[in-house]
C-alpha cells in the first residue's frame, strides 16, 4: 500500500512539473518575452552612439603627461657604452627609422623608447663584447613635430623639443589679427586630425575663458591642427582617401565632389566601399554605397552639413567609431595650402 502511495506522489510531482514547464513555454509567454526583447533592442538602437561627452573625448585623446618618449625619424641620438668611450657614436635616425653602427650594422630604432633602443644595440654588440651597458641619449629632437594649417599667420611644420601642446603650436604659428582691434583673435574652435581615422574638435575659446586646462591639450607627433576661418564651412574626410583632412563645403558641394577633392578613394577601400557620413552634432550616421554614387543624381540626395565627418573604411573593416585610438603617419589636409609649398 505504501509503495503504491509513493508511486502516486511521484506521478503527481511529475504532472505539476510538466504543467509548469508548459506554462513557461506557452505561446503567450513566448510572445511576451519576444515583445520585451524587441522593445529593449529598439531602445538600444535609438540611443545615439556618437554623442560622447566633449571633455571626455579630449581627455581620452590627450596622451599621458608622463608618456615615455619614443624615438622618431630625424632624431639625433648619442650612443654611449659604459667603460668604452672609443665606442661612443652620435647618429641621426634615418628616414627609414634605422641607424648604422660599426659591428652592429643597421638596426631599427624608430618607435622604440631609449631603454628599448639601448637593449637593441647591446644585443647587436653582444657577439663581440658581452656584458656591455649601453645608454641612448636624444641630443636633438626633430621627429617631435606637428602640422599647423588654416587661419594662422605662419602655417607649416612645427618641431618641438618636448611634448607639443595646442596653445604652444597656435602661438608659434601666429594667430590672425583683428582689423578693428589690432589684437590676436583666439579661434572659436579648431580641429585636430590624428592619422586617417581620428578627429576631435576643441572649443578653444570656451575652454580658455572657463580656465579649463584642456585648452592647452597635449599632442602627439604628426598631429595636424586645422584652424578654420570664422566664415568657412567645411567637412572632414577621413579613412581610405588619397588626401584626408578638411574640405571646404560650398552650396554646390556633393558627396562625389568632396571625395574628388580629397583625391578619390584609395585601393584599400575595395570595390564596394560603403561610405559613412557622420553628423557628429546629432550623433547620427548614414551609410552610402560608393557604387550608388556613380549613378547620375544619386550624389545630390546625400545632404552634407558643416562639421560632418565623411569616413571611407578599409575594405573588410567595421563601422567608423567617433573616437578610435589608432596612430598612423601624418596625413595631408586638403586646404588652400599645398604640401609642395609647406614641406
Amino acid at each position: 500500500m505504501k509503495r503504491r502511495t509513493g508511486i502516486v506522489c511521484i506521478l503527481l510531482l511529475f504532472s505539476v512539473a510538466w504543467s509548469l514547464e508548459a506554462q513557461v513555454s506557452s505561446p503567450d509567454q513566448a510572445a511576451i518575452e519576444a515583445k520585451v526583447q524587441a522593445q529593449d533592442a529598439a531602445q538600444k538602437s535609438s540611443e545615439p552612439s556618437l554623442k560622447p561627452n566633449p571633455l571626455d573625448v579630449l581627455r581620452n585623446f590627450e596622451p599621458a603627461a608622463d608618456e615615455v618618449y619614443r624615438l622618431g625619424k630625424g632624431d639625433e641620438i648619442t650612443v654611449d657604452v659604459a667603460g668604452r668611450p672609443d665606442m661612443q657614436a652620435k647618429v641621426v635616425i634615418g628616414p627609414d627609422g634605422r641607424i648604422s653602427l660599426p659591428l652592429v650594422g643597421e638596426v631599427m630604432l624608430a618607435g622604440l623608447t631609449r631603454v628599448e633602443a639601448a637593449h637593441v644595440v647591446e644585443t647587436g654588440l653582444g657577439d663581440y663584447y658581452p656584458n656591455l651597458a649601453v645608454q641612448i641619449t636624444v641630443t636633438k629632437y626633430t621627429a617631435n613635430r606637428v602640422l599647423l594649417l588654416g587661419s594662422v599667420e605662419h602655417p607649416g611644420v612645427l618641431t618641438f623639443d618636448g611634448t607639443p601642446t595646442l596653445l604652444e603650436a597656435l602661438t608659434r604659428g601666429g594667430l590672425t589679427t583683428s582689423v578693428l582691434t589690432k589684437t590676436s583673435q583666439i579661434p572659436e574652435r579648431c580641429a585636430i586630425y590624428r592619422g586617417q581615422n581620428q578627429v576631435v574638435w576643441v572649443e578653444l575659446k570656451a575652454l580658455i575663458e572657463s580656465g579649463n586646462t584642456l585648452a592647452d591639450l597635449r599632442l602627439r607627433r604628426d598631429d595636424v591642427i586645422y584652424v578654420p576661418n570664422m566664415a568657412e564651412r567645411f567637412v572632414s574626410v577621413l579613412g581610405e582617401v588619397q588626401h584626408p583632412g578638411a574640405i571646404p563645403l560650398t552650396n554646390n558641394s556633393t558627396l562625389v565632389s568632396i571625395l574628388a577633392e580629397a583625391g578619390g578613394l584609395s585601393d584599400r577601400a575595395g570595390q564596394k566601399a560603403r561610405i559613412q557620413v557622420v553628423n557628429a552634432e546629432k550623433g547620427t550616421t548614414r551609410v552610402v554605397s560608393f557604387n550608388d554614387l556613380m549613378v547620375p543624381g544619386k550624389s545630390q540626395e546625400v545632404a552634407l552639413h558643416p562639421g560632418d565627418i565623411i569616413y571611407v573604411p578599409r575594405s573588410g573593416l567595421s563601422r567608423f567609431t567617433y573616437n578610435l585610438q589608432q596612430i598612423s603617419p601624418m596625413i595631408s589636409v586638403a586646404t588652400a595650402f599645398s604640401y609642395a609649398g609647406i614641406l
